[in-house]
This record gives C-alpha cells, sequence and structure tokens, in this order.
C-alpha cells in the first residue's frame, strides 16, 4: 500500500489525544442532528478508520478486512483479536457522508491543527494568534471519462436510454428500436455511426444522423412517459443532455442548415457525463487538464495545513481564497503575511489582511511592452500619484485608470519611437491597476536580495502540496467537488498528524 507503517505506533500511543472526550461528542453530535439515534460504532473508532483509510489509500472493503487481518490497525483500533471485523463497509461509507453532510471533516482537519499546536513538544512552537500563511493550488485530474462532442452525445442519450428502460421494466434494445435510436445499440456511438471522420462531410452527416436521432428520442419519451412524474430517474438524465446539446452545437449557416459542432469552447462547458464538476482547467500555458483545482492554506512555521477547498478547474484561483479565509476565522486567526502566487492577488483575503495591517508577499506581475518602455521605466511616486517617464514629463494619475502623457510634448520627443507606436495627437498611455500600491511595493522587493529570499518563504507550502499530491496521486478519488473537497481535508488531517509526530520524535540537543 506504499506505506512504511511508521505512523501506526504513532497513533496508538496519541489517539486519546487527538479523539478526546470532547471531540468524540462532538463526533456523536452528527447523529443526533439527522435524528438517527446512538450510533452502532463508536464515532471516533470510524472517524480513526476513515484517517487510516486515506494513510493506507485503501478501498472501503479492504479496509474492513484490514480491521481482521491487520494487526496494525487492530492496534490503532483497539480491536485486537477480533474475529469479526469492527464495522461493515456500508457502515465505513454511510460514516464518510455524513462527514461530509454535517461539514465534520473539515472539523476533524481543525482538531489535528489543535493538537498539534499545543504539544510543547512540538519544537516548542504554538499555534500564535497572528500566522504566516502561504496559499497555493495544484491541479487534481477529475475520475470522470472525458470525451469529445460526438461520445458525450452518445454517453449522455444512452444514460436517458436506460433510465428510461428502467422506468419501463424493458430490455434497453427495445427502448432504442421503438424511441428510433438505434446508433445507442452499438458498442460506441462512432462505430454505430461508421464513417471516416477526416472527411469533413461525413463528419457533418454523422453528426445530423446524430441529431436526428436525439430529436426522435425525446420526442418519443414526451409522447409515452410523462417525465416530470419519473423525477429524477428520468428528468436529471434529458437535463444533462440538453446541456451538453446546448453548449457543443449551434446552428450551421451553412446552404442546408442543420447544426455544427459549435466554433470556439463555450463558458464553463462540461466535459464529462459522470462527473458533471469536471471543467477544463490551465495550471500554465502549456499544463492544461480536465477535472479540479486543490487549493490549501499553510501555516509556515509549524507546517501545518490549516484549510482546504477544492473547486473546478477552470474557476480562477482568487474566487478559491475566500473559503480558506473563512476557514480560518473559524480558528480565529489572523494573518500577519500572506504568501502566495498571482493568481490569488486579487482576491478578497488580500484586501483584510492589507486593511489589517498584515503583509502580503507575491511575486509581481511583469510589465511588458514589446521592444518599448515598459511600466518599470517610468519612475512612480505613490505618495504624490505621479508618474514621470524616461524624457522626464510628468503626469497625475489614479488607481484603476490609465495616464496618457501630454500629446503634443509626446510628439517631439526624441525618445517617442522608443516609448509609444500612438497614432499622431495621442501619446504613451499606461494602466495604473486598483491594487498599484501593493504592486509598487512588490516590484522594489523583488530587486533586492533580502527581497527575493523573503518571497522564497513559500516554498513551504509547495512542499506541503508535493507531500499531499504524493499521498493522493494525479487523479481524483472522487467524483464531484465535495467528496474531493472531503479527500483533501482527510490527506491534509493526515499530513498534519506525521509534522506532529516527526516534530516530537526529532531529537533534543543538549548543551554541552
Amino acid at each position: 500500500m506504499g506505506q512504511n507503517g511508521k505512523l501506526f505506533a504513532f497513533l496508538r500511543r496519541h489517539r486519546h489525544e487527538l479523539f478526546d472526550e470532547g471531540f468524540q461528542k462532538e463526533l456523536e453530535g452528527m447523529y443526533r442532528q439527522t435524528g438517527a439515534g446512538k450510533a452502532p460504532v463508536p464515532p471516533g473508532l470510524m472517524a480513526m478508520a476513515t484517517l487510516l483509510q486515506g494513510y493506507l489509500r485503501a478501498s472501503d472493503a479492504t479496509m474492513v478486512e484490514l480491521t481482521v487481518f491487520d494487526l496494525r490497525v487492530q492496534l490503532v483500533l483497539d480491536c485486537l483479536g477480533d474475529m469479526e471485523p469492527a464495522f461493515s463497509q456500508g457502515a465505513l461509507s454511510e460514516f464518510r457522508q455524513r462527514l461530509i453532510r454535517t461539514q465534520m471533516d473539515r472539523r476533524l482537519l481543525e482538531r489535528t491543527v489543535e493538537v498539534a499546536s499545543r504539544q510543547r513538544e512540538f519544537d516548542g512552537r504554538k499555534l500564535k494568534a497572528l500566522l504566516k500563511v502561504a496559499i497555493d493550488s495544484r491541479p487534481l485530474v477529475g475520475a470522470g471519462r472525458v470525451e469529445d462532442t460526438i461520445n458525450l452525445l452518445g454517453h449522455a442519450a444512452r444514460k436517458v436510454a436506460q433510465s428510461a428502460a428502467q422506468v419501463l421494466g424493458w430490455p434497453l434494445e427495445k427502448v432504442c428500436r421503438e424511441a428510433g435510436i438505434p446508433v445507442l445499440l452499438e458498442s460506441s456511438i462512432k462505430k454505430a455511426l461508421d464513417v471516416d471522420w477526416n472527411q469533413a462531410e461525413q463528419k457533418t452527416q454523422a453528426l445530423q444522423t446524430l441529431c436526428q436521432q436525439l430529436d426522435s428520442l425525446e420526442d418519443w419519451l414526451k409522447k409515452n412517459l410523462a417525465v416530470q412524474s419519473y423525477q429524477p430517474v428520468l428528468a436529471e438524465p434529458l437535463k444533462v443532455l440538453a446541456q451538453l446539446r446546448h453548449q457543443d452545437l449551434e446552428p450551421d449557416p451553412a446552404e442546408g442548415g442543420g447544426v455544427r459542432i459549435r466554433q470556439g469552447v463555450a463558458p464553463d462547458r462540461r466535459v464529462s457525463v459522470e462527473d458533471g464538476e469536471m471543467r477544463h482547467g490551465r495550471k500554465s500555458k502549456s499544463h492544461r487538464f480536465n477535472g479540479f483545482k486543490q487549493h490549501i492554506a499553510t501555516e509556515l512555521e509549524t507546517e501545518l495545513i490549516l484549510a482546504c477547498n477544492v473547486t473546478p478547474a477552470n474557476q480562477p484561483e482568487a474566487e478559491a481564497a475566500p473559503v480558506l479565509q473563512q476557514d480560518l476565522e473559524r480558528q480565529k486567526v489572523q494573518i500577519e503575511q500572506l504568501h502566495i502566487d498571482r493568481g490569488y492577488i486579487t482576491s478578497p483575503v488580500v484586501e483584510q489582511v492589507l486593511e489589517q495591517g498584515g503583509e502580503v508577499l507575491c511575486k509581481p506581475w511583469a510589465p511588458k511592452n514589446g521592444e518599448l518602455f515598459s511600466k518599470s521605466a517610468f519612475k512612480m511616486n505613490m505618495r504624490s500619484r505621479t508618474l514621470t517617464c524616461p524624457a522626464g514629463q510628468t503626469e497625475r494619475f489614479t488607481l484603476g485608470t490609465v495616464v496618457e502623457f501630454d500629446a503634443r510634448q509626446c510628439e517631439q520627443c526624441p525618445l517617442r519611437a522608443q516609448c509609444t507606436t500612438a497614432a499622431p495627437g495621442h501619446g504613451r498611455t499606461v494602466s495604473i491597476a486598483e491594487d498599484e500600491k501593493l504592486q509598487h511595493r512588490l516590484r522594489k522587493l523583488v530587486k533586492t536580495p533580502a527581497g527575493r529570499q523573503r518571497l522564497r518563504m513559500r516554498v513551504g507550502v509547495e512542499h506541503r502540496l508535493a507531500h499531499v499530491a504524493r499521498r493522493q496521486g494525479p487523479r481524483a478519488r472522487y467524483r464531484g467537488v465535495r467528496k474531493n473537497t472531503f479527500d483533501l481535508r482527510r490527506a491534509a488531517a493526515i499530513q498534519n498528524i506525521e509534522s506532529w509526530q516527526r516534530h516530537m520524535e526529532r531529537p533534543v540537543l543538549k548543551a554541552a
């Protein structure tokens, strides 16, 4: 299972600190909130088993077996010698769902922070009210299958036909023939359409054929089934099919009409039938992926992961930060230094940190202007709100506006050819960002060795992400944002426990 097992003995010794009486009552509260009565298996045991499952990367079925056959697991769960499983596969799955519904997976992560940070052995450092926090993200490939437009439409249509067969109690083949969509009878849609996909005309005709059969399926359902009576058995698959047709197809302007595959990508395009929350994403200009982004907030001095969030891959980093911010506020901490990359620079958390007197550390946006003078060639005075060009012309500016230098002076300037390509009658323009004050400070910071050294402090969050990535792998274990948030929080909790263990077991150097 890829683990050396060092954590088992540590958890055995310290399980009662992690799952003390107070926290176990919190876990029991999950059952009171849903009116389910007393839990048949102690919630503390189930929570520990959930952590071990993440540590071992075991399936539900394997985890149940390990409670009988793995002495290490039995020691941690205090069921040594039992010949029957400590819980059933269904109980483990249901407990995970309960954690998700009640947000107790977030509380489990917070608990690891509380316990680890208050240990005197934790290198003598306790979690302070003022923190040095770093935020970063990594791509997570989704678990759902990603398909092209033809296969997406066929996959969605097959889901609709299967749902109709379930409602009617018919074989799928009968539904497809009655509904006039025989392409679903083959093992694949493209095999059923059987054209040379390199030939544009044949590809267009195949698309028309598929759409005609999709129309036939929808018309047949309207005539033969009251769709609303079978919510969500039929309504949800039909909704997915309609969504895919809307986002991937458009009217064909060519003679003869019909439809064609959309030119360009629709906003927020769905890429998988099985996982509707997966999206196309880009970690860099050259790194594209389909799935999600994982975001973590790490305290740099104690190396503890404080908060986690998962978003669809197309969502900007700045939109993920408020969730992390809320989770930090739950822990009643204030950020003294915020270390981020530029993707988070416009997030509300940056504004809050600055308003509270904290410091934001980030690489500045690099000014670019081709072979012409860049913005960095202009002298900016933030106190007087003035901008001076390389030739000495000065203009006042306001944040969030565009400064245009006097056209007459620009036309007479000997440096004009190096500065602007503006048409006659116009001077050089320079954009002033809303956060120009912050960007100006960051540009000054990056120019000095000491400043660059401070910017490199955020490497700690990159190390935490690397540990999480090694634990989870590059591909999502679950489908959907919420379940993958649970998995990230679990991985972060395990990482925190390992950090706690590492610091407690570090040899103490005695003075000579």
